[in-house]
């Protein structure tokens, strides 16, 4: 029997044959490579030898080849202020020697494997951590040529459109795209990258098997009609009727639907032949993914609520289900933090921070008969309501994902550039340090609650690129405290707690601690070590902006904010940001070893730093 290849376009932008043969492949090769040998010297995974390369400074692993030899990775770059952070070139690739031959380093799978006996840890989850590595050069591949060939600049882009154009990833974390789970074509289907319009499935799910949430302001099936528009609404009530049930019986969820193909058909067959389960169908509206995936704007109806939906896709290491008891917290969660803003009349009058509320939460969640069954069915049928921000907008503003600010345009130059000319560097920095570093300092000092925000949680307002305010979100499970250093505790709401089962399986995942530490060090991992961090490293590389001077600026706005709340001189050192050591996840190690215990590293502060160090910002 003769396979005949159907021949395509090369020149095609979702032709993923010529995406692997373009200059695409090697550049998206060569930034994996960087991160991974970047994050494997930082964690001390990998010991360094730091010389010269190129005459110029560099590092040096020794590994071993199948057949014995030495090898040595050789790879140009150095130690940076911003918490001693390895950053490797940009402009020269990383080099293989063996004896007298040198070449580039073309293999991230040969590299880890010629470093696996000083890598250590489990060797299952190293070939694990290959296939995320290649499924990521993949899958980014795709993404950057998409981008090339249709020229998609993110300067014309506004914000809905640049949370599938801003296609970088995690800037750290070297499987930032793995995706595991999707094929090509599902790749293509529902990456952000491809602004497919997706159409969810949705179900009428049995309340005796469902654990439910909603804000206090709002009414389950007032909100959901206006979510979905009286003539959908009233058609699926008729359909659960038709079906021979009550609708008062029931809530209706939408399922995404590579989640309904992959999981929830054949994961809940007895449940939908039962009427546990009752299938709609798509609704009217077309929705488009964020960057995380799983999340979903309303592009037919934008301020209409996102929708964060369950999916059992590991991307960035990370499976991305819903834990029910996280769905089930979401609506308390906001309602607590947005009460709290609310109250707060810096953060409602001087900073207007935006809190997107989660403000309804379902998860399908039966019984189950043992622990390995309910391990199959975990987390993979729930949804989360967010406020969408365009509710929030006023006129003259307009907004980015905070990751935006560290994107480079099509003319290899960041996002940003523009605004830092027109403004100044140090203007336009201490804006945009005081309206996104006092917003989380003020909710960490004042009230005891340390925020998650990385580069993905967080979205700058701007007006004509002068930053103006915050938007926070993703609270469910993005938050930790201490109940005894709440700054109201009695206004705490009774939380679900994480189930021994999670707890079993992702150490890392828990809101509440006595441990003072986890929770300073919690805003400082996210937002300072990952997303202000990455700016500190962009804004130094491409304007000449010294470090020292970036971080000065931080600490002169944390300082005046300080100054000007003295009745919270207790609570600062408490939650000492300028304390001299951190811990910091570590994220490559962690896909060596089981997520049995933390791990992390201690890293030198670059906020602690003295203010009178370095020669001004230019």
């Amino acid at each position: 029997m003769t396979v005949q290849i159907n021949q395509v376009d090369s020149d095609h932008a979702d032709n993923p044959v010529a995406a692997l043969q373009s200059v695409q492949y090697v550049e998206v090769r060569r930034r994996i490579f960087r991160q991974l040998l970047e994050s494997l010297i930082y964690e001390g995974v990998l010991p360094a030898e730091e010389t010269e390369v190129g005459g110029e400074p560099g590092f040096a692993i020794e590994g071993r080849t199948e057949g014995g030899e030495v090898v040595t990775y050789l790879a140009r770059g150095k130690r940076k202020l911003t918490f001693d952070r390895i950053r490797l070139s940009r402009q020269y690739p990383i080099l293989r020697q063996v004896g007298n031959a040198l070449s580039e380093a073309e293999s991230l799978a040969q590299f880890l494997l010629e470093v696996r006996t000083t890598l250590g840890g489990d060797q299952q989850m190293l070939t694990h951590f290959i296939n995320e590595l290649e499924q990521t050069h993949a899958k980014d591949t795709l993404a950057q040529f998409y981008r090339h060939q249709k020229g998609i600049s993110l300067r014309d882009c506004g914000y809905d459109e640049m949370e599938g154009n801003v296609m970088d990833g995690h800037p750290y974390h070297p499987s930032y795209k793995s995706r595991i789970g999707f094929d090509f074509a599902d790749n293509y289907q529902y990456g952000p990258e491809f602004t497919p319009d997706l159409y969810p499935i949705w179900v009428a799910a049995h309340k005796s098997a469902t654990r439910f949430s909603i804000s206090k302001e709002l009414h389950y099936p007032a909100f959901l009609e206006a979510e979905l528009g009286s003539e959908t609404w009233q058609g699926f009530t008729e359909q659960v009727r038709a079906a021979g049930q009550s609708v008062d019986d029931y809530y209706f969820l939408p399922v995404h639907p590579w989640q309904w193909q992959k999981q929830v058909v054949t994961a809940w067959i007895d449940d939908l032949r039962a009427k546990r389960l009752i299938v709609l169908g798509p609704a009217k509206d077309a929705y488009r993914p964020q960057q995380s995936i799983r999340t979903l704007a309303n592009h037919s109806a934008p301020h209409r609520s996102y929708i964060k939906l369950s999916m059992s896709l590991i991307n960035t290491s990370t499976t991305r289900v819903l834990a029910p008891h996280t769905v089930q917290n979401a609506a308390l969660v906001s309602d607590w933090l947005k009460r709290l803003a609310l109250d707060d009349a810096f953060l409602r009058d001087e900073l207007r921070t935006i809190m997107l509320g989660e403000v309804m939460g379902i998860s399908y969640d039966p019984p189950v008969k043992s622990d390995l069954l309910h391990a199959k069915t975990y987390g993979i049928l729930g949804c989360i309501w967010r406020e969408s921000l365009h509710r929030h907008l006023l006129p003259g503003e307009a907004a980015i994902p905070f990751n935006a600010l560290t994107a480079l345009d099509l003319d290899g130059r960041p996002l940003i550039e523009p605004w830092v000319k027109q403004y100044g560097a140090e203007a336009w920095l201490r804006q945009l340090f005081t309206i996104s570093v006092l917003p989380l300092a003020h909710f960490l000092y004042a009230h005891g609650i340390a925020l998650e925000t990385h580069a993905q949680n967080a979205i700058l307002v701007h007006e004509q690129g002068l930053p103006s305010r915050l938007a926070l979100k993703d609270f469910h499970d993005g938050i930790r405290f201490s109940k005894a250093l709440l700054g109201k505790p009695n206004e705490l709401p009774a939380l679900h707690r994480t189930p021994e089962a999670h707890t079993r399986i992702n150490v890392n995942s828990f809101i509440e601690t006595e441990d003072l530490g986890q929770v300073r060090d919690f805003m400082h991992d996210a937002f300072f070590f990952i997303n202000i961090g990455e700016l500190a490293l962009v804004i130094d590389e491409f304007y000449g902006v010294e470090e020292t001077d970036f971080w000065r600026l931080v600490r002169e706005v944390l300082e005046g904010y300080q100054q000007r709340f003295p009745e919270l001189k207790e609570r600062f050192a408490l939650f000492d940001l300028f304390t001299p050591m951190i811990e910091v996840e570590q994220l490559t190690k962690r896909r060596f070893y089981p997520d049995t215990e933390l791990r992390m590293h201690k890293v030198p502060n670059p906020l602690a730093v003295p203010a009178n160090v370095g020669q001004g910002v230019k």
